[in-house]
Formats: C-alpha cells, structure tokens, sequence
C-alpha cells in the first residue's frame, strides 16, 4: 500500500513530522485529506457500538494451528495483518463456524471434522460479544459479554456453552444461541456481515450479472423474503387441494348417508343357508387332510433325490482338492527361486550403500577443495585490487603535497551532500523493486502450478487415446472374422484345436470361447451381460485335466510367456442344462442373464451357471429402477445382484459404476462402433492438441516472467552496488583528514607488505589447484565402483522377470483352482441347505397332518370321502358367509340401522364444516399475501435506490460516474462506469474496466450494500489483494471514512499488507500474526502501535 501522509488522519498537537513523499497527482492527495478529515477532527457524535460486536476470538487445535489467541478486537477499524499461512483465515473460519455457519459457508472444508487439527481429537472455539446499554440480551443473566464457546469432534459433532460475563454456562442448546445472533441481527453466511475470498471470487469478481444480482438478493435478505413468500404460496396451492377433495368426499358421504336410511326391511330366515355350511366345513377339514398327504409324499421323494446328490458332489470335491494342492506346490517353487535371487539381491545391497556413501563423501570432500581454493583467488584479487590503489594513493600525494587543501576540503563536503542524497533515492527504487519481484515470482509459481496440472490431464488423455486405438484396430480386425474380436489369434488357436481333435488327443472337443457361443435377445443388455461375464466370454470349457493340458500346451504356442491367457473351466460334458427353477431368480418385468441368452450349447450354459451363478443375477436398463427394486424394498427371491444396461453393479447395500462405457465382444452393429471410435479418436486428438497449445503458452508466459524476473534481480544487486559504493565514498571522504601531512614512506612500506602477501597467497593456490585434481580423480573411480554393483544389481533383476511371469501363472493357476473349489464347496453347502430344509420341511408337515386329522376329527368324527378340492370347497364357503353377510346386512336389526344412519350424518356435517372454514382461509390468506408482495415490491424499489445513490456518491470521490442496472425480471445487475472525463467518456461494462478501475468499482459496490444494510460488524478477507498501490490507498481511505461514520458498528479487515502507514489512533487497532516457526505450539498475536512498526521498518 502507497505511503500516506500522517497530516490526514492526525491532528497538527499530536502528529509526527510527516515523511515527505512527492504524489503523481496533487488533487487525488487532496480528496483523501477530505475524505479522512472526520478521522482528526473528531465531526463524528457517534458512540461506540454496545451490542452484537467482537470482543475476542481464542482457537484451539483449530485447522492447522494449535493455539491461537485470545485476539483482542477494537469497537471499529480492526486490521488482521500477516503472511499467507499465520492464521488470518483461520481466524474468519472460526468467526462463521463458532457462531453457528456450516462448514460449506467456509469455503475451507465440506465437514466440521475437516477443521479439527491432523493428530488431534477435537478443536475449540471461544468467541465474546459485547453485550451493553439498553439494547443488551439479557443482560441480568449474562452481563455485559457472552461468550460462545464451542466443541468440535473428531466425528464432526460439535457442542455448544454459552457463558456469562463471569464465566456461568448459561445454556448449552443451539436455538439460544440462535436467538442470541437474531438479536443482535449477526448473520454469519450474509456477504455484507462476512465476505470471505471465495464469496469474493463468487460474486463481484464474477463477470456474470445473475452472480451480482444474487450476491444483491443475498446481502440485503430479498432472498430469504422472496423464498418465504414462494413457500406460503406453495402451502395456498396444496390448501387448495385439500379442498377440493374435501368436496368430492363431501359428495360421497351424502350419497351414503342417503342410503342409511333406505335399509330398514324385514329379517329373512337364514337356517337353510346356515345347515350347508355346516355340511361345507366338514367336507373342508377333511379336503386339507387329503392335500397335506400329497405334500408329504412329493417332499419324501426330494429329500430321497437330494441325499445322492449330496454323495455326487462329495467326490467332486475330494478330486478338486487335489488338483488345488498340485497347483500350490507348484507356486511354492517358483516362490523358492525368486526368493533365492532375492536374498542374493539384498547381500549386494550393503556393499552398494557403502559404494554410494563414499561417492557422496568424495564429491563433498572435492566440493570443499573447490570451495578453499575460490576463497584464495578471491583473496589474491583483493590484495591485487589494494595494490593498485595504494600506487595511486601515493602518486596523489606526490603530486598533491604543495598545493592548498581549503578548495578540496569544500569539493569534499558538496561531493558528500551528493552522494547522501543518491543513497536516499537508491533506497526507495530498491523497495519498489522488491515488490516487482515478489510479484513476478507468484505469477511463476501459478503458472508452474497449472503447466503441471494440464500436463497431467494431457497424459491421461493419451493413455485413453492409445487405449481406444487399439480398440479400434480390434474392432476393425474383427469385421472379416468375429472371432477376432476375442483376441487376434483366436481363429488359428480354433484350428488347432479342431486339427487336435481330429488326432484324437481330446477326449470331448474343447468349447469357447465362450462369448462365440452365446446370442443376445436384446442387444440393448450387451454392455450388461459383458459386465457380468468379463474375462469368461474368452474361456474355455474341458472335459477333464487331461485335456485341459493338451490346451494348455496348444495355447502356448500363440501366447507369449508373461502374457494372459484365456481361462480354461474344467467340468464334466453334460447333454442337458442343469435344472435351475428352484434356485434361480423371477421378477414378472425384467429378465436373468440366463433368459436373456439363447445357449444352445448345454456345456456353455452349464459352465455360466457354475462360474458365475447367471440364473440369480437380474438385467434391469434404468438405474433408478435397479436401485429401487434391488435396495429400496427386499431383492427378488434368489436374487444376488442386477446389472443395468449401462454395466452398473448392484446389489442391495451396494452400487459400482462400471468401468466401460461400450461392449467389446457381443455387439453386432460393428459399423457404428467403429464410428463412434472413430470420433473419439478424433475428440481425443483435439483435446491434446488444444492441451499442448495451452502448455505452450504457460511456457512462453513462464519464460517471459522468468526472463523479466532475471532482469528486476539483476539490477536490485546493481542497486545494492551503486549504494554500497556511494556509502563506501561517503566514509572513505569523512575520513579524509585535513591540513595533515601524509608519510609517503609509510604506505611505500604497505605497498611491499601488501606485495609478499600476493606472492603467499599464489603459493597457496597452486598447493590447493593439485589438491583439486586429485580429489577429482578420487571422485571418478569412486562413481564407477558404484555404477558396477549397479549393473551387477539390474542383471539379478532381469533374472527375476521370467520367473515372476511364471509365479504370476502359478498364482492364476491356484486361483482358478481355487475358485473352482469354492464353486463345488458352495453348491454342495447350497444343495446341503436345501436339503436339511426339506427334511425339516418333512418333519413339519407330518406334524402338520397329525394336528390337521385332529381337528378333523373334532370337526367331524368319521372320515368323508371328498371329492372337491380344498381351495373348490373355499370359494364355495366363502359365497356362502357373503350371502348369509349380505342378508343380515339387509335386514338387520332397526337399532343397528338407526345407529349406522346417525354416524354418516355427523360424519357429512362435520366435514361440510371444515370445507366451509377452509374456503374462508384460503380467500384471506390470498388478499393478505397480494398485499405483503406488494409491500416486498416497494422495500426491494427503495433498496434499490439507495444502493444506486451510494454506489454514484461513491464513485464521484474519484471523479468517476456509474450506472446500476437491476433487471428483477430476469433476476440481473449490470454495473457500468465511467473512468473520468466528465461527459466525454462513454460508460464501460466492468469487464472493459482496467484491473485497479475494476477493483474500486467493486469496492464501491460493497460500501454502498454496507450503507444500506444492517449488521454489528463487518468482515473483509484480503480485500486490498488484487489491487494496486494508488486503488489500495483509496479504498482504504474510503473504508476508513466509513468506518469513522459508522463508529456504532466495527469492522475487521483481514490483509496481506503490512498497514504500517496507519494512523495512530484509537478507532484503529492492527493485530499481527507472525509466520508459525517449526515445532511452534502458539502464534504471538498482539496490537502493535504505529510507532513501533515504523522503527522496526
């Protein structure tokens, strides 16, 4: 900030002499004495607020900082000074979240845990706002403060303790402290209270208008008022509702009771339809009797069927054991190896350490024989560089010796008086030149920050693009043969097996792959089902080990060592499909993948439904329908998991993405495929070469401000030389006795001293120049021991390649084994549930039967030959309750009737009297909400106004006119302003602005909000940061200016800067935050007085 003149905010009793600076502009120094003059004068008669403003702020393990505070808070101009990373913004975060804001209010976090230091179980807040005079909130309770103190946990909970002036908790809810803040009118998320960085950013330096005119809406509470009004008009249309179906209902209930009382007839004889009933039921106890005996021989034969089963799939299991335990062994040895070459790998590894620990010493030791020797010459110039100017010394006197010394005394002293003052003057360009740098330094590191960024993004995008034109190359392959898209050398790898088999070296003809062999019924489930199946629509189906071997040998030879294979399912060739319809998954709607297949291969289906279980996993294409069938009521009986048609995994407590977005091996349509690839291809390449233009232009931008911070650096050290020389010049003619004789003689003898210790220090750099040399030739031989071991090291590694390709098939090898294992471990673990259900079942239903013939037999002592179904006899019953129901309902009893009548009777009045109230609620609550919007219409018109007033009062103290736009039709503000030149500029949108003309428009616009609405305090985070020295001090003069005029309310300025050219006053109190130091637990933090700053600057 630009150096201000003391005489604008002190008086002439107590001012210092103020620092002389010349201005660029004699009339803008003018206007700010003006604008400050209430500073000094004291024309304010405003008093100091009494409530609602911040006394302290104290933080505990509070993002990163472990102690912060307590900061003391001036009743006005507060200024929070200090470096990026001392705690200012951690300061306003604890203002918004300690009074109750959300974390996303904040901008610095998405949780309350997020603010709670690394290491640390929970963080504290202590806030304390001033709580005087008349306006005070229970003040008889709470005294003259409240302090706020709350407690957040590592969870992100977070409690509250209101306490009293002296220390009381008084209440520990939030809706105290709710009414605490309407109070005093405090809103922590209004822009006009707390404007944080990103708000900042959000809003005025947008350069949308619909931004504005929110931050607008917001900052005056139109918004609330607006969303209020829309939420009671929404409640008038749903009241409205409810009363016209109140009216239908109104009509039904008179229709009913209409027919009440029309039911008064003669009671029928009801004994005839009451003996067939009696017959029905017996013939009923017995039908059940029947069906529970059918049941129980069915489930006997099941459990007879499920016991061999149950011995078949035990087998099975002992031999996949054995080959599980072949396939680990095998493993096991390859790890042997490795973990020999290994062991031999970390012996070497000392002797390397060592190796590189000498290189390391040699290069130090070289280093610091260069560094002697540098310090040598160095000194050998010096001693020359004193030579030459003591030849010269005593040739000057020489000559000098008889002539008078009174001119030269008085060419000394103006000499003197001149060189002082270029000091001064290279002291100033050397502070301006400091801020350039520091400039220009920031500006590099956030292009070098976003050159790494978009270079990163550039990689991944060509990993897709490389991805997807090999896709394509597949795709395209695959168009003259469909096997090809299984893999290039699927079609040759089929011809072998088909020539194997012909030899007779199969037993059956292996089958795959596996996605050959099943058809689609709907193409639109294709990316499901390949999501689902994955690596098994390139297997391989055998019959048994032995000619799984054969295919492992025949595969060998199309697939290189290192390489994936397909996998190969071993299971015994079956002629039919396994019967899944008791264990497989129904829902009316959508389909399994087994239905959604046409298989007309048994072996295919049979091996899916053994490796993937494709008879429990349901397609459904729409993702919400999927969520909801699967996790917002109970999955479909048998149901694992549903695959949408966009290859999303879910089950019922979980969701995966997929990780495709096309099907690679099922799709039919190959042209459209290929196109769509096509254009991605195309897209991709775009993207990397709009990529590349934009990383060339960070580089251009970083050379370029490279090369100028090179420059501004070079002629700061020229700066520092020039001053260095003056001031040398300065002593060296101070120290110039005069009317002395000088002893030529003694400096011939300094001369000869100073030549010996020439000669000497010579000697010494040729001793130190061999001692270099050598050092050199110790560091070479050093760095090629080291690069040896390396090469020996690299050669075991390179080793160690074959056999960890080899552990990684051993390894897929025990995993398929395994996999297979579990496969037989889980259906005999399902058939052995089923089967102990069925014989629980069975026990069930013989007790069933038992107690079924019991009560048969109480309702009717001998057994009944009935030929009737129990469900036939049910209907039958139940036709006949409804007609004996219906004539008792018909001739019922006239005290039933009459009673029925007289409670459809109440029921219609009461209800045709709520819809009568209701219509009259309805009609006043409409008149009432027309004139409240007519009311919102007016308060928004005269809001408008004064902030268009303020906004053009603001702008004319720089000469400036402006133009405030709102458009509350289209919810816009347009904001245009004229730089200057009276009536000849033309009015420019902001963004035509320049960045400084920019800055104070914008600064203007949030005066002129803070004039007009209401709030005890106000907050600005780094308002000064984008804007430059003559913008600043304006801004600030004009903040200052309010401030004083407005001493009822206070303010706290968060900055960069060091604010040391403020005035001293009382009104006006600077906290300065130190930068934290390494293992520092607490941050000093402490006014500091306008003296104290100056004498340390």
């Amino acid at each position: 900030m630009a150096k201000r003149k003391e005489d604008d905010f002190f008086s002439p009793e107590n001012a210092k002499r103020p620092r002389q600076e010349e201005l660029e502009d004699g009339d803008r120094e003018d206007d700010e004495e003006e604008s400050t003059s209430s500073f000094i004068n004291g024309t304010s008669t405003l008093t100091a607020a009494e409530v609602g403003i911040i006394e302290s702020i104290q933080l505990r393990n509070f993002m990163c900082h472990s102690m912060l505070g307590p900061f003391k808070f001036g009743s006005n101009v507060n200024f929070v000074v200090g470096n990026n990373g001392s705690g200012k913004s951690a300061v306003l975060t604890a203002l918004i979240v300690g009074l109750g804001g959300k974390a996303v209010a904040t901008n610095r976090g998405s949780s309350l845990k997020c603010f709670v230091k690394d290491g640390q179980n929970s963080a504290d807040i202590s806030i304390t706002l001033r709580n005087r005079g008349d306006d005070a909130y229970r003040a008889n309770v709470y005294g003259d403060s409240i302090v706020v103190q709350q407690h957040i946990s590592m969870d992100g909970s977070r409690s509250y303790k209101l306490k009293s002036k002296r220390g009381a908790v008084v209440s520990t809810k939030k809706e105290e402290l709710v009414a605490i803040l309407d109070h005093f009118n405090i809103q922590v998320d209004n822009p006009v209270s707390v404007l944080t960085q990103e708000m900042s950013k959000q809003f005025l330096q947008s350069k949308n208008e619909g931004d504005k005119y929110k931050f607008f809406m917001k900052a005056t509470q139109l918004e609330q008022m607006k969303e209020d009004y829309s939420y009671i008009m929404q409640t008038k249309g749903r009241t409205k509702e409810q009363l016209n179906q109140g009216e239908e209902l109104l009509v039904e209930l008179k229709r009913q009771c209409l027919e009440k009382e029309e039911r008064f007839k003669m009671i029928a004889d009801l004994s005839t339809l009451k003996t067939k009933l009696e017959k029905l039921k017996h013939e009923m106890a017995w039908a059940v009797v029947n069906e529970i005996e059918k049941q129980l021989n069915a489930i006997r034969d099941n459990v007879k069927i499920g016991e061999e089963r149950a011995a078949r799939l035990d087998r099975k299991l002992e031999e996949q054991q054995v080959r599980l335990n072949e396939a680990e062994k095998k493993y096991k040895d390859i790890q042997d190896k490795l973990e020999k070459i290994s062991q031999e790998t970390n012996a070497r590894a000392p002797e390397c350490m060592a190796l590189k620990a000498d290189v390391i010493a040699k290069k130090r030791a070289y280093n610091e024989a260069e560094v002697v020797y540098n310090r040598s010459l160095n000194e050998y110039r010096a001693l020359k560089k004193d030579d030459e100017q003591l030849c010269k010394r005593i040739e000057e006197l020489k000559k000098s010796a008889d002539q008078s010394l009174e001119p030269e005394r008085l060419e000394r002293q103006k000499k003197i008086s001149w060189l002082q003052e270029r000091v001064k003057a290279l002291q100033d360009q050397e502070i301006s030149i400091n801020q350039e740098i520091e400039q220009f330094q920031q500006a590099i590191e956030k292009d070098k920050e976003e050159h790494t960024r978009i270079k990163r993004e550039e990689l991944d995008v060509r990993h897709t693009l490389n991805y997807n034109q090999k896709q394509l190359k597949e795709l395209k392959d695959s168009k003259t043969d469909r096997l090809k898209r299984f893999g290039p050398h699927v079609p040759a790898l089929l011809e072998a097996i088909d020539d194997a088999y012909r030899r007779g070296q199969f037993t059956y003809k292996p089958v795959g792959p596996l996605g050959a062999c099943i058809h689609l019924r709907d193409p639109e489930l294709a990316l499901a089902i390949e999501s689902c199946l994955k690596g098994l629509l390139q297997a391989y189906c055998c019959h048994d080990h032995a000619d799984e071997r054969v295919l492992q040998a025949l595969m060998k030879k199309f697939y290189l060592p290192g390489t994936s294979r397909p996998q190969i399912i071993v299971s015994e060739f079956r002629n039919d499909m396994y019967d899944v319809r008791h264990r497989a998954a129904y829902h009316p709607e959508f389909p399994t993948v087994l239905t959604a297949l046409e298989i007309d291969n048994a072996v295919v289906a049979n091996s899916l439904i053994d490796m993937r279980g494709i008879e429990t996993v349901l397609l459904i294409k729409n993702n919400s329908v999927a969520r909801a069938v699967m996790q917002s009521q109970k999955p479909p009986k048998n149901c694992r998991e549903a695959f949408t048609a966009d290859g999303d995994q879910v089950f019922a407590g979980r969701y995966y993405s997929s990780e495709y977005t096309r099907p690679k091996y099922l799709s039919k349509d190959v042209d459209s495929e290929i196109r769509a690839l096509e254009n991605e291809v195309e897209n991709k390449k775009a993207q990397i070469l709009n990529l590349q233009q934009h990383l060339s232009g960070l580089e251009k931008d970083i050379k370029r401000n490279e090369e100028l911070l090179r420059r501004c650096q070079l002629y700061h050290k020229e700066l520092k030389m020039k001053m260095r020389k003056s001031r040398s010049e300065i002593l060296e003619l101070e120290n110039i006795e005069e009317h002395q004789s000088v002893d030529i003689a003694t400096l011939e003898d300094e001369a000869q001293e100073n030549k010996a210790k020439m000669r000497m220090v010579e000697q010494n750099m040729e001793q130190q120049r061999e001692n270099m040399e050598r050092l050199k030739s110790l560091k070479i031989e050093a760095e090629n021991n080291y690069e040896a071991i390396k090469l020996k090291i690299n050669h075991l590694s390179e080793q160690a390649d074959p056999l960890k390709d080899e552990l990684n098939l051993a390894d897929s090898e025990v995993d398929n084994q395994k996999r297979g294992k579990r496969h037989y471990e889980e259906k005999q673990k399902e058939h052995l549930d089923t089967l102990n259900k069925k014989k629980r079942e069975l026990d069930m239903k013989e007790k069933e039967l038992e107690e079924k013939m019991s009560q048969a037999r109480q309702i009717c002592p001998e057994r009944i030959e009935v030929q009737k179904s129990a469900s036939i006899l049910d209907k039958e019953i139940n036709i006949l309750r409804q007609k004996i129901q219906a004539e008792r309902a018909n001739h019922g009893d006239r005290e039933e009737v009459t009673r029925q009548y007289q409670e459809a009777k109440e029921s219609y009045l009461d209800l045709e009297t709520k819809v009568r109230n209701l219509k009259k609620f309805t009609k006043l609550l409409g008149e009432i909400m027309e004139n409240r919007f007519r009311t919102y219409q007016q308060f928004r018109r005269c809001l408008t106004l004064r902030c268009k007033l303020y906004f053009d009062n603001l702008l004319s103290q720089r000469a400036y006119c402006g133009k405030m736009n709102f458009d509350h039709k289209n919810e816009t503000l347009t904001i245009s302003v004229q730089p200057g030149e009276g009536n000849r500029a033309a009015f420019n949108d902001m963004r035509a602005l320049s960045g400084g003309e920019r800055s104070f428009s914008t600064v203007c616009f949030i005066l002129s909000l803070w004039s007009i609405a209401e709030s005890p305090f106000r907050c600005l985070d780094e308002f000064d940061v984008y804007m430059d020295m003559v913008n600043r001090r304006i801004a600030m003069d004009m903040i200052l200016k309010m401030a004083d005029s407005q001493r009822f309310r206070q303010f706290i300025l968060l900055t960069p800067q060091s604010m040391s050219s403020l005035p001293s006053s009382k009104l006006i109190r600077i906290l300065r935050m130190s930068d934290p130091e390494r293992g520092q637990m607490t941050l000093p933090f402490q006014p500091v007085a306008q003296d104290e700053e100056e004498n340390r600057s």
